[in-house]
């Protein structure tokens, strides 16, 4: 439950926080208008616009269903649900280290399985079903040729990532996620050694691709094929998609942060709270990275 509350949260503040460096690089202002009222008089408190993020989740909210004519509605319904579901359940399977996590016996944490790493997989490849239904269902050329090309760039970036992936569990000899981590301890990142490096560079550009970061976003090419397999979706279930799509970023940072840069580990990671926000600098650090690559890098025309 509380991941439900984190996650979200968390969500909003990226979406707020792409927007500033997006325009920081391009030479904008970006969103500063939407703040925290103050007086009926108008006053307001902008806070840079970190209002912004709480404004287009309660316009999404309320805005026109659309469901095209010739639509199938029943899938065009699931799609963005299937699409969000499995990027929380792989959440469960990375040792997030929050305090009230330690309270929780061993043996309902999904990351102390002893194939945790197979089941991040196995769960997150599920999204191409959803992303498939979408491009079928909204019955429109623009929509299903993005579903095509979401499915089989996603397929093939998916035999890269879990090669790099093997690599590390070779060397710990465990599928564990908790595991994984703590043969990190200290300064011990597999990141740090040569084929540590060369793993990781094979998995993070792999993860770009399995989430459309650019320059990996041709399935939502918006010069060519509108927006790609959510074309025909609109108000709460364009918002579905939208979050699915950012806790996907956040679920594969994450899976890095395990597997190459040592997890919570790091100075003063004896103390939980301490834990917890080294393995939410490093997953930031990673985000950073993609925000920074699609502020930077052009898109590719097919």
């Amino acid at each position: 439950v509380p991941l439900l509350v984190i996650f979200p949260t968390l969500f909003a503040f990226t979406t707020w926080l792409e927007r500033k460096v997006l325009a920081r690089i391009q030479n904008r202002v970006g969103p500063n208008k939407v703040g925290v009222p103050l007086t009926r008089y108008g006053g307001r408190l902008s806070l840079f616009g970190l209002g912004q993020p709480l404004a287009d989740g309660i316009k999404m909210l309320f805005k026109e269903n659309i469901v095209p004519r010739d639509a199938d509605r029943l899938f065009h319904l699931l799609a963005p649900i299937l699409a969000l579901i499995p990027a929380m359940l792989v959440l469960c399977f990375l040792p997030l280290n929050f305090p009230w996590i330690n309270d929780i016996q061993d043996s309902v944490k999904a990351f102390m399985l002893d194939g945790a790493v197979i089941f991040f997989f196995a769960i997150s490849g599920l999204n191409t079903l959803a992303i498939f239904m979408a491009g079928w269902a909204s019955r429109n050329k623009y929509s299903l040729l993005g579903g095509m090309r979401a499915i089989a760039q996603m397929v093939s970036y998916e035999i890269p990532l879990v090669l790099s992936a093997v690599v590390v569990v070779m060397m710990v000899g465990s599928l564990n996620a908790n595991s994984i981590a703590g043969a990190q301890a200290g300064w011990n990142w597999f990141i740090f050694t040569p084929w540590g490096f060369a793993a990781f560079v094979i998995f993070f550009i792999s993860a770009l691709a399995e989430t459309n970061r650019s320059p990996f976003d041709l399935p939502e090419a918006e010069s060519e094929i509108i927006a790609g397999y959510f074309t025909e979706y609109s108000g709460f279930k364009f918002a579905l998609f939208f979050l699915g799509e950012y806790i996907a970023m956040f679920a594969i940072s994450g899976l890095a942060v395990i597997l190459f840069l040592g997890g919570g580990h790091g100075p003063g990671s004896d103390i939980v709270w301490i834990a917890c926000g080294w393995f939410l600098a490093k997953l930031f650090g990673l985000i950073a990275i993609m925000i920074w690559l699609r502020g930077t890098l052009p898109r590719l025309r097919v």
